[in-house]
């Protein structure tokens, strides 16, 4: 198993529709104890339960570094190590840049990209005593073509600035043992589109993709899974691109 006796953390991963929990199935799979970190509406403890006996859910928003910081002491105080850490946690709103209030834009920004600096803060003293750890950032590939299908501007501001924060962090810990990536995914089918995009259109969509279908939660897991595993051993501040083709640069 790729993930054997590794611990692995997840932000956002309650959602049994969404990438996060997509991502905790398979890496439980292989091998990983998982942590789950949500809001409490979320229920995590309900999440890592499906996952089977040994896995965590804890309790809290990415945007409270308090909050961060307890539930990534709960993880340490009951595994011991973090290994890998999954920044999925994101929130997309669709306006246009006129549109766009000081309070969307505090929290699109808020949950993706100080979300994903606090987590990473909180998990990176561990993995520096540990001499390795994995943290994994997902982006989109709106902060890569220019606006996305269903966010607005400051939905890919957000996406951009996780790549630009995965860099310059993975330049940083490099030294540690600790590799940073991003994932960029495309249009995949989870509950953030679910009410938002009818099957015509979804159809157009897929007839505009090189490989002919909107992504699935699982393609990211698998990324995930990589990214996280000592196959990717040697790539750190990568860009992996999950799109099916949408944007080929």
């Amino acid at each position: 198993m790729l993930l054997a006796n590794k611990v692995a953390l997840i932000t956002g991963g309650a959602g049994l529709n969404g990438l996060g929990f997509a991502t905790a199935r398979l890496m439980a799979e292989h091998g990983a104890r998982v942590v789950i970190m949500d809001l409490e509406a979320a229920n995590p403890a309900a999440a890592a339960a499906q996952l089977g006996e040994g896995h965590l859910g804890v309790v809290a928003s990415v945007t409270d570094k308090a909050q961060v910081e307890r539930a990534v002491a709960q993880a340490l105080e009951k595994f011991g190590r973090i290994d890998v850490l999954v920044n999925n946690a994101g929130i997309t709103q669709p306006r246009k840049t006129v549109d766009i209030t000081g309070a969307d834009y505090d929290a699109v920004l808020d949950v993706s990209l100080r979300g994903t600096l606090l987590a990473s803060q909180a998990v990176i003293p561990a993995m520096e005593r540990q001499g390795s750890g994995s943290i994994i950032c997902i982006s989109s590939v709106s902060a890569q073509r220019g606006g996305g299908i269903l966010g607005g501007p400051h939905y890919s501001a957000a996406k951009a600035g996780v790549l630009g924060l995965a860099r310059a962090m993975a330049r940083e810990l490099a030294g540690a043992g600790i590799r940073v990536n991003s994932i960029t995914p495309g249009l995949i089918g989870t509950d953030i589109i679910k009410g938002k995009l009818d099957d015509e259109r979804k159809a157009e969509i897929a007839e505009s993709i090189p490989l002919g279908r909107l992504g699935h939660p699982k393609d990211i897991a698998g990324a995930c899974v990589f990214l996280a595993s000592d196959l990717s051993a040697y790539c750190t501040g990568v860009t992996l691109d999950v799109n099916g083709g949408m944007l080929i640069h």
